[in-house]
C-alpha cells in the first residue's frame, strides 16, 4: 500500500470516533452501529442521514412483527449514500427479512481469475486486444449459446447446475471450472424450487439460442478489468493463491441485470399487497417480511425469484470471464485461467430466525467460515477494487464479529453521480491519455469524434466512474487492516478496463 500520508477527512458530528480504525453512531433505538474507517476516509453526512432513516425500521418492526428487531448494523469504509439504504451497509435482523436491504442488483459481486500470462506478454498487444474486446463484448462477438435446459439449470441450481447440464462448448471453458464452481465461490448456488418467473428467458427462441442478456456487463460501476500483480503484501498467502508479481488476472464486477430488478419488484408487490389495512406505510418506505406463517407464501415467491436472479449473476460473471479469456487467447496465445474467488455484494444469509443482509459489502470470513475449503489456512479472499485506473487489492478476511464478517466492496464514491458532470474536461482528457478504457463507442474513431452530441454523452457517462468520483483506495484498505477486518495479500494494477 502507498505510504503517502493522507490528511484527516472531515467527520460528521454525529459519528463518535472510538480509535484510529472505528467509529460508532449513537441512535435513539440503542442499536449498535459501527463503522470501520480511519481518520483519512471521508464519510458523507447524507449517508449518515440515510442510516438514521433506515433505523426507523425498528419502529416498523415493532408495529407489524412483534418480536422482530434490528440487532446490529455494520458500515464499511466505502459507505456512501444509496437509494434509501446506504451502499456499504451490513444489517442483522431477527424474525424479519428486508428485501430492500439487498436491493435491485441481487448478487452483484466480484469474480477474480488468475491467468498463466505475464504482463510483459500482454502490454505489446493492448491495441489489438482493445479492438477484439470491443467486438466480443459490444459488437455481437460473444454469442453465448444456451439451451432451455441450461438456462433453467442455471436459474435453479447456480453455476454448478449450468456446468453439469448439456455440453459446455463455450470458448475458454476448462475442466477445472466445474470443480472451482463448488469450492472457490462464497455461494456457488441458491437453490430455487422453480424458475417460472423467468420462463420467457428460459424458453427464448425454443432451442439452443443466443440472447443479449447473458454475458452483459451492465451499467454504473460494473466492469471487466485486465490487471497484473504489482506488489505482494503477504508472501505466503500470495504464493498459495498464485499471485506472483507480474501475473495477469481478470476481475469481473457485475450482477443480475434485469432479473434482479424483476425479483425485487416481486417482493415489493407482495409487501404492498399484504400491508395491514388502516396502518400507514413506513415513512422511510422500507417494508419487511416477518418470518412467520402468514407471510410464508409471499416470501416463497420472492425467495424463488431471488434465487433465480442470484444464480443468474453467478453465471453472468462466469461468461464475462470467458469472454476475456477468449480475447486474451486470440491476441496473446494459449493460456490457462483459475478462479481465485467469486464473492457476492448484495445478498442476505438466513440462519434460523437470524438474517444478515449485505448491500454493497463483501463477505470477509476468517478461519471458522472457511474451514474445510481451499482457504482454511488463510481466511476468505476479499476483493476490493479501486476506482477506474487505480489499484485494486486482494485481502484475507478475519471474520470480525463487529462487521458481521464483512468488508467493503470497493473504494466507495466521494462524489454523487449527478455531480460528476461538473468535473473539468481537462482532467478527463489527462485520464484518457494515461489509461485505456474499452467501451461500446470507440472515441478514437474520426467519424465518431465528429459527432459532438455523441461524444458529449460518452464523456458525461465516463465522468461518473472517473477516479476523482471515488475515495482513495489506500486509506480504505489501511482501515480494514487496522481494524482487524482483513489484511492485504496483493495489490493489482490495471492494464485496461471494459465498461458497458
Amino acid at each position: 500500500m502507498s505510504s503517502r500520508p493522507s490528511a484527516p477527512a472531515r467527520q460528521d458530528h454525529r459519528l463518535v470516533r472510538v480509535d484510529d480504525a472505528w467509529l460508532h453512531l449513537p441512535n435513539r433505538w440503542g442499536i449498535p452501529v459501527e463503522i470501520c474507517a480511519g481518520p483519512e476516509v471521508p464519510l458523507e453526512p447524507a449517508a449518515v442521514d440515510e442510516v438514521l432513516t433506515l433505523l426507523e425500521t425498528a419502529d416498523t418492526l415493532a408495529r407489524v412483527a412483534p418480536g422482530a428487531r434490528i440487532t446490529r448494523v455494520a458500515l464499511t469504509p466505502d459507505f456512501h449514500k444509496g437509494a434509501g439504504i446506504p451502499i456499504g451497509t451490513v444489517l442483522e435482523t431477527e424474525h424479519a427479512l428486508l428485501p430492500q436491504a439487498v436491493g435491485n442488483d441481487i448478487n452483484c459481486g466480484m469474480r477474480l481469475e488468475v491467468t498463466s500470462l505475464q504482463a510483459d506478454r500482454v502490454r505489446p498487444r493492448l491495441d489489438a486486444l482493445e479492438r477484439r474486446l470491443r467486438h466480443l463484448f459490444f459488437e455481437g462477438g460473444r454469442r453465448i449459446a444456451l439451451t432451455p435446459a441450461q438456462r433453467e439449470a442455471l436459474l435453479r441450481d447456480g453455476l454448478p447446475g449450468l456446468l453439469l447440464t448439456g455440453d459446455a462448448r463455450w470458448p475458454g471453458v476448462q475442466p477445472e471450472d466445474a470443480d472451482d464452481s463448488l469450492d472457490r465461490m462464497h455461494a456457488p448456488a441458491f437453490p430455487a424450487a422453480t424458475a417460472e418467473a423467468f420462463a420467457d428467458w428460459i424458453g427464448s427462441a425454443g432451442g439452443t439460442s443466443h440472447d443479449s442478456i447473458i454475458g452483459g456487463i451492465g451499467g454504473g460501476n460494473h466492469f471487466v478489468e485486465l490487471q497484473y500483480v504489482s506488489a505482494v503484501h503477504d508472501a505466503r498467502a500470495a504464493h498459495a493463491w498464485g499471485l506472483s508479481p507480474g501475473t495477469v488476472v481478470v476481475m469481473a464486477h457485475s450482477g443480475s441485470l434485469s432479473l434482479g430488478h424483476q425479483a425485487n419488484a416481486t417482493a415489493l408487490d407482495h409487501l404492498r399487497a399484504g400491508w395491514p389495512s388502516g396502518l400507514p406505510r413506513p415513512r422511510n418506505g422500507i417494508l419487511p417480511f416477518p418470518l412467520n406463517e402468514r407471510s410464508e407464501p409471499a416470501r416463497r415467491s420472492y425467495l424463488d425469484a431471488f434465487g433465480n436472479a442470484a444464480n443468474f449473476a453467478l453465471g453472468n460473471r462466469f461468461f464475462l470471464s470467458l469472454t476475456m479469456r477468449a480475447g486474451l487467447a486470440a491476441e496473446c496465445g494459449e493460456l490457462s485461467a483459475r478462479l481465485l474467488y467469486d464473492a457476492p455484494h448484495n445478498l442476505f444469509w438466513q440462519e434460523g430466525d437470524r438474517v444478515v443482509h449485505r448491500k454493497g459489502a463483501t463477505p470477509a470470513g476468517g478461519f471458522a467460515e472457511t474451514a474445510g475449503g481451499p482457504y482454511a489456512m488463510w481466511g476468505e479472499p476479499v476483493i476490493v477494487p479501486g476506482s477506474m485506473g487505480a489499484a485494486s487489492y486482494v485481502l484475507r478476511g478475519h471474520g470480525d464479529p463487529r462487521t458481521l464478517a464483512s468488508a467493503c466492496h470497493g473504494a466507495g464514491r466521494r462524489v454523487p453521480r449527478g455531480a460528476t458532470a461538473r468535473a473539468g474536461d481537462d482532467e478527463l482528457d489527462a485520464f484518457l491519455r494515461d489509461f485505456r478504457v474499452v467501451t461500446p463507442l470507440d472515441h478514437r474513431d474520426p467519424v465518431v469524434a465528429r459527432r459532438s452530441d455523441v461524444m458529449a454523452a460518452w464523456r458525461r457517462d465516463l465522468k461518473q466512474e472517473a477516479p476523482w468520483a471515488y475515495k482513495d483506495i489506500g486509506p480504505v484498505v489501511a482501515g480494514l487492516a487496522a481494524g482487524g477486518v482483513a489484511d492485504p495479500v496483493a495489490e493489482l494494477r490495471p492494464l485496461l478496463t471494459v465498461k458497458g
